[in-house]
């Protein structure tokens, strides 16, 4: 009986401190989700605002207001204050949908030959995106993104009176890439053929979406979106990108871990 005793109450504690873990657990889960979508009042341009315009003008016009922004999605140097910058200019063009951040307001303004805010040493390009490969439009001016580029339809290779359909690919092209501009979404048709000759039409809304490269970077952007297909990615502070070995459709690479 006393061992049956012992049995049931070390069964009952067993079960209480289970119940205490996955308790803590849920909880710890639901404060690292609602972490992740709880929103912070930060500063962003309602309207496009010239390098020179003062910050005061900007804000008195209505091109600057607080608005609520992801944590997961800030930017560094975000603002949470209309006091901060008074008495500031713009040092360089900021695009409506951009977040308003320190380092783009100051005392004088960045010469430079065109309206986009491009980076010293850097070059400004565009590529023309569907909606799925822009994040469904969610990508806007200011917007880190990694760039994939994916091969769905590799040209058959042939080995002796064999030939064989080399795998679809994917693979990471550039880790982070800051946008300058989107574009207005303009529809295009599209028709697709599959390996066994039947085609598919539809018509996708394609947006103009440019982006700050060296010299190097825009040499892989512009034959990647010429002869293979991009994909952006929208980063956050929280992401992890990181070069990997491709994904192919081979069973070995796409169930892989």
């Amino acid at each position: 009986m006393d061992r049956r005793r012992l049995l049931l109450m070390l069964a009952v504690f067993v079960a209480i401190v289970g119940t205490a873990l996955v308790f803590l657990y849920v909880r710890g889960a639901d404060n690292r989700a609602q972490s992740q979508y709880d929103s912070v009042s930060v500063l962003k341009a309602t309207q496009d605002i010239a390098a020179g315009e003062t910050y005061d003008d900007a804000l008195a016009s209505g091109k600057i207001s607080l608005q609520a922004v992801p944590q997961n999605q800030l930017n560094d140097g975000y603002q949470t204050s209309t006091e901060a910058l008074k008495g500031k200019i713009a040092s360089v063009p900021i695009f409506a949908g951009q977040q308003v951040i320190k380092s783009q307001f100051g005392n004088t303004v960045q010469a430079a030959s065109t309206s986009l805010p491009i980076p010293k040493g850097m070059v400004a390009i565009s590529v023309n995106l569907t909606d799925p490969d822009r994040v469904a439009g969610n990508i806007q001016n200011g917007s880190e993104v990694a760039i994939f580029v994916s091969d769905p339809s590799p040209v058959s290779t042939t080995g002796g009176s064999t030939s064989s359909q080399a795998p679809a690919w994917t693979r990471l092209l550039l880790p982070k890439v800051t946008v300058l501009n989107v574009g207005s979404p303009v529809t295009t048709t599209s028709t697709t053929t599959d390996q066994s000759g039947n085609q598919t039409t539809e018509q996708l809304p394609r947006t103009l979406v440019t982006v700050a490269v060296t010299q190097k970077e825009a040499q892989k952007v512009i034959l990647s979106s010429k002869a293979l297909d991009l994909t952006f990615a929208l980063l956050t502070t929280n992401s992890q990108v990181k070069a990997a070995p491709e994904t192919t459709d081979q069973p070995a690479s796409l169930f892989s871990k």
